[in-house]
């Protein structure tokens, strides 16, 4: 097969879908592997290394003509007219939150495949839990630094010194971003509230960090409670392939303290917070009632060195398999299916089908006219 790796465009995007050492793996497996030339520099990865694992160093359009395209990050609009029938794309695509793209892909007759949806044996998010692992982790060192006074904060230290009380971190949803946020808080310091719809995540969450975090039902009057006491909120939502729930609301938000901190992280669902909108590394935050919004859609691009090789680490072995046998390895893996938002025109994931009011079919019936 041949395949494509553009660069990624999207506002200071520094990650690269496939390292050197991927690249080799596929070219062993006898693909053709064509890599944008500058594709993997944000990443501290050299056109020369990608050339000495066998891929041929290309334009855009070039990388963008092969067969099956892999990506980090969604298409933007200046991509869409690389979309066709006959393409498979297999990157991030959160269609929930995006219409346009959606409209795109379907008009096309792309077959995209996403990260976020596709599930392992044991129901986990494969593709999505490395990049929720370093959203998470950053979560909480980006609301430490917009607590600072000189960005527009409270002045507060996250955990702050002997004789001052530290701040106070709510974290909503107790998944993998919301544990790893956690984590970094409880570690600086901070005393930590976790709210979880499962009774069940939050007896594993409070086993974990044996009683030194808070834990609490997600309810709206356990929710409007804790944004008055809290100084920085860490949405951390996620409903697979759906748009996510507004759980703090426009009315809550003149409950919270002047210069606390809002890191929602689910923005490239939709956000749990009705103030979010997606924003960019270049302009991350903007204030409503005083309260400083950080919404940046692609967090874990900051860290690009990290974020490439946690990613790849996991997209890999499905890329390999995906070069080996096209859309029959879709057929071979139930959880790899699920991937499949778009195909010949039509949407396959009823999850982006409700969100956005669109007739959809499961992946499974679309396998079965393959």
């Amino acid at each position: 097969m041949i395949i494509g790796i553009p660069k990624e465009i999207k506002t200071l995007e520094n990650r690269v879908a496939m390292t050197p050492g991927a690249v080799e793996s596929l070219v062993r497996q006898g693909n053709e592997v064509l890599v944008e030339a500058g594709a993997g520099l944000g990443s501290g990865l050299a056109d020369a290394e990608y050339i000495a694992s066998g891929a041929k160093m290309v334009s855009a359009a070039e990388a963008w003509g092969a067969e099956m395209v892999i990506k980090v990050k969604e298409p933007l609009a200046s991509e869409f007219q690389y979309l066709r029938k006959g393409l498979l794309l297999f990157t991030y695509l959160h269609l929930a939150a995006a219409p346009e793209l959606t409209k795109a892909l379907l008009d096309s007759g792309t077959t995209g495949v996403a990260y976020e949806t596709v599930k392992s044996a044991d129901g986990t998010l494969p593709l999505l839990t490395p990049m929720s692992e370093v959203a998470g982790r950053m979560a909480t060192q980006v609301g430490a630094h917009y607590l600072e006074k000189t960005q527009g904060g409270r002045g507060i230290l996250l955990g702050g010194v002997p004789g001052v009380y530290p701040a106070e971190v709510l974290v909503l949803g107790g998944g993998v971003v919301g544990t790893n946020a956690a984590r970094i808080a409880m570690g600086m310091g901070a005393r930590v509230t976790i709210l979880d719809l499962s009774h069940q995540r939050l007896q594993y969450l409070d086993e974990v960090f044996q009683g030194r975090i808070t834990t609490m039902m997600s309810t709206e009057p356990n929710i409007r409670q804790m944004v008055q006491r809290a100084d920085l909120v860490i949405g951390a939502v996620l409903l697979p392939g759906a748009k996510t729930p507004n759980l703090i609301t426009r009315d809550m938000l003149p409950l919270m303290k002047e210069g606390s901190v809002i890191v929602d992280v689910a923005v490239d669902q939709g956000g749990c917070i009705e103030t979010t909108k997606a924003t960019t590394h270049d302009n991350p935050t903007y204030v409503i009632d005083g309260v400083v919004h950080y919404g940046v859609a692609n967090m874990p691009g900051a860290v690009p060195r990290t974020s490439t090789f946690a990613l790849v680490n996991q997209t890999a072995p499905y890329a390999l398999r995906l070069a080996a046998k096209g859309t029959d390895a879709l057929k071979d893996d139930a959880g790899l299916a699920l991937g499949l938002n778009t195909w010949d025109g039509k949407l396959t994931c009823p999850a982006v089908g409700a969100a956005l009011n669109i007739d959809s079919m499961t992946p499974e019936e679309a396998l079965a006219q393959m």
